[in-house]
């Protein structure tokens, strides 16, 4: 493996590792939630990453499903927000 695919498999880690600690220990639910989507984006990159370094082109479809779904939740919970949260509707 190359020296930069390594990097940036291990940098990744980090920020993957970093980030899981900022979901658990979030103060309020928005910061969660952005932590979530961090989270996510930086799994894309990890896959692409892993893709790339693997020479599997059918891992590149994986996280463009996985953006995807991360996308459509940080809209749910947009929507969940503007709606000014949980209701008894």
């Amino acid at each position: 493996m190359s020296t930069v695919i390594m990097l940036s498999l291990v940098l990744m880690s980090l920020a993957l590792c970093l980030t899981f600690v900022r979901l658990f220990r979030g103060p309020s639910l928005p910061d969660r939630v952005v932590a979530l989507e961090l989270f996510s984006s930086i799994l894309v990159g990890f896959i692409g990453v892993v893709a790339i370094a693997s020479d599997v082109p059918s891992l590149l479809d994986v996280a463009i499903v996985m953006a995807l779904m991360a996308f459509m939740a940080a809209i749910g919970f947009a929507r969940f927000l503007e709606r000014g949260g949980p209701r008894d509707d």
